[in-house]
């Protein structure tokens, strides 16, 4: 999910999707260190989509915040 799909969603949202990909980064890494793992880059891919989906979400509360 790129920066633009993230920007079209609400912050509830964005939260919910940060515990998905958190929980499920949880889970590669518990394979990774038990060897059930075979593709490593996803532990990659999904560090990245959780710091994609963490910043959109902060950029949304800095806007929200100045607007109020």
């Amino acid at each position: 999910m790129n920066a633009n799909e993230l920007r079209e969603k609400s912050i509830e949202d964005l939260r919910e999707l940060n515990d998905e990909r958190r929980r499920e980064l949880f889970d590669l890494r518990f394979k990774h260190y038990t060897g059930q793992l075979l593709d490593t880059a996803s532990l990659k891919k999904t560090r990245r989509e959780i710091a994609r989906i963490e910043t959109v979400l902060r950029e949304l509360e800095v806007a929200q915040s100045a607007g109020a």
